[in-house]
């Protein structure tokens, strides 16, 4: 490691959202009331894009924080505003939170957003944008994805109706494209623009039905179309998938993950791309490890990819008062640090970590 930070939650949290100023969020999700939601302030040493010295101040602090009364199992800023939007059990309506002024240390609720099926116990997935008013994506089921404007509460789409499977993820590409990923694997791409228009991309190699998947997209680098960034898919028995949706009927890139014991739960599975790496991405989920690969010379062969570097900090925390080792729940990227994650595990622990990869372009 070149640099690696710890810090101890209260519980455990199956989420971390970057935030605008560079701070973190983190909610609970272990409770069936008082999760705590709370704003972070990472060390020095990550709020500058240049790696620095020794720090006399290495752990995060909490800038703010609220308690929802129900587990936090999806959190996004909404850009441009201080609010964020947070979805869990018992059923697939989302809660809307303001983040407090500088004179105040509380995250406070505002408002609930309804939907038409808010009495489905799966709880939604969301995404945010703001492009032309705060939206946010939401949805449980691939026959009930909309997009609501955050302050008005007025729904502005709805997806067309094709099946009812259930949604492991959903992403903005722009301010008019979507992106939903099914468990079953099925990518769907929307136009918001054209309603009644659902088109499928390329289905997965396999279809076993205890096989649970989830995707990653990645961010849009400048001068390149949305459409032109990869889409990740991960699956529960560890196969990765790479699509461009320029050209949706087959994949371009199918690999093995060295994963230790494959299953079939997808609870906290997890790939993301790297923002600031060219064909990097890092999964998690399996264990109490987070593994990072290069994409970039993977071909549709489907053989066992090598990781550049495994995060093992969480696995070495030791087995908590159940007997069990730690899982890891999540894991992101700095924004502007390239070789610099973020994870969390179902024992409370948060690690920052950085490392030394001396060649390659990881």
């Amino acid at each position: 490691y070149r640099d690696l930070h710890t810090f101890e939650l209260q519980a455990p949290t199956r989420l971390i959202e970057w935030a605008c100023g560079n701070r973190v969020c983190v909610a609970g999700y272990g409770q069936s009331d008082g999760n705590e939601i709370l704003q972070l302030i990472p060390p020095p040493t990550l709020l500058t894009k240049e790696t620095q010295g020794l720090c006399p101040e290495r752990d995060f602090k909490v800038e703010c924080g609220g308690f929802s009364d129900r587990p936090v199992y999806s959190l996004k800023y909404v850009p441009d505003t201080s609010l964020l939007v947070t979805s869990g059990p018992p059923n697939s309506s989302l809660q809307v939170w303001q983040v407090s002024a500088e004179d105040s240390d509380v995250i406070k609720s505002v408002s609930t957003l309804a939907t038409e099926n808010c009495t489905e116990q799966s709880w939604a997935k969301i995404a945010t944008i703001s492009a032309r008013a705060p939206w946010v994506l939401h949805g449980s089921r691939l026959d009930r994805v909309q997009i609501t404007e955050v302050e008005s509460r007025k729904s502005v789409y709805t997806a067309a109706s094709r099946g009812s499977e259930e949604l492991s993820g959903l992403a903005f590409l722009d301010c008019n494209t979507l992106l939903l990923c099914c468990a079953t694997g099925r990518l769907c791409l929307a136009d918001i623009r054209q309603p009644q228009s659902l088109m499928e991309a390329t289905s997965v190699p396999s279809a076993s039905c205890s096989e649970q998947w989830c995707m990653g997209t990645r961010h849009g680098t400048q001068g390149l179309e949305p459409s032109s960034q990869p889409v990740a898919r991960l699956s529960s028995k560890g196969l990765l998938t790479l699509t461009d949706l320029r050209k949706t009927s087959e994949f371009f890139a199918l690999a093995k993950a060295r994963v230790p014991s494959p299953g079939s739960g997808a609870e906290f599975l997890c790939v993301s791309w790297a923002p600031a790496l060219e064909g990097c991405l890092a999964i998690s989920g399996f264990d109490g490890t987070v593994h990072v690969y290069d994409t970039q010379s993977w071909d549709s062969s489907g053989r066992e990819a090598e990781p550049v570097f495994v995060h093992k900090g969480h696995a070495f925390g030791g087995a908590g008062g159940s007997g069990e080792l730690p899982l890891v729940t999540v894991h992101t990227w700095h924004l502007q640090k390239p070789r610099t994650l973020l994870s969390a595990a179902n024992d409370g622990s948060l690690h920052v970590w950085d490392w030394v990869q001396p060649c390659g372009k990881c």
